[in-house]
């Protein structure tokens, strides 16, 4: 498949021009994830490696395992990593999740973040495409068994950061406190102020004791249709 050359930040991707393809949701979580230190981070389900990348430039001490199913998704994020310099400190792991506990072993991890397919298989329109609608549907990874894989992976009071659907938000409340991840902050993003939510940011920690923050509403654009002030700052700082 013919790819594109595409930048966010000071990382540069390479992108199928017709096959799942990053969003704003890459930066929205990775601008979520706020720990002051990062040791090793895994990112479930990585895609062209997006997110795994701008955490890497963001903890320069950090080491990053990009896990992805997809192989030619897979070669994209070893192509990406060798682009932006990251090969001593960023690694792709070419792995189903629901079978983890095969390659790795169990507290491996401080920090895990997943940007997983949230639309149910029964629900809605498939993404044209394999590739794209194993990214976004339900198809080979369900809710539990994404989360049930984070809590092997990380270690105790280890951090989980995902973006989801506001729809299942309860869902992924009780899916999360099931497997000792316990939520500890919720931000919903919305269009404009106008609009109702879309996504929504979610922090949760292994192990980690009973406290809920529900912050403030994070818009995207602002009445002229242009981004807020908060969002292009996370494209710049």
């Amino acid at each position: 498949m013919q790819t594109t050359l595409d930048g966010i930040r000071d990382i540069k991707v390479y992108q199928y021009k017709d096959g799942y393809r990053f969003s704003v949701d890459a930066l929205l979580l990775y601008s979520f994830v706020n720990t002051s230190h990062a040791g090793k981070i895994i990112d479930l389900g990585a895609g062209s490696g997006i997110i795994g990348l701008l955490l890497a430039k963001k903890y320069a001490a950090a080491e990053v395992s990009l896990l992805e199913l997809q192989e030619s998704l897979c070669k994209l994020a070893e192509k990406n990593i060798e682009l932006n310099g990251l090969q001593e400190r960023v690694g792709v792991i070419r792995a189903d999740i629901k079978n983890i506990a095969e390659l790795l072993g169990p507290k491996s991890y401080e920090i895990a973040v997943s940007n997983p397919p949230f639309r149910k298989q029964e629900s809605g329109r498939l993404s044209v495409g394999e590739e794209k609608a194993v990214a976004r549907h339900e198809i080979r990874l369900g809710l539990s068994e994404l989360v049930h894989s984070a809590s092997y992976l990380l270690k105790a009071k280890g951090r989980f950061f995902m973006i989801f659907h506001p729809e299942r938000i309860l869902e992924l409340i009780d899916t999360l406190r099931q497997k000792r991840l316990e939520p500890k902050r919720v931000r919903f993003v919305h269009n404009d102020a106008d609009s109702t939510s879309k996504i929504v940011l979610v922090e949760a920690v292994k192990e980690g004791r009973a406290g809920l923050k529900i912050e403030r509403p994070l818009f995207l654009y602002d009445k002229r249709g242009a981004y807020t002030d908060e969002v292009e700052k996370m494209y710049r700082t």
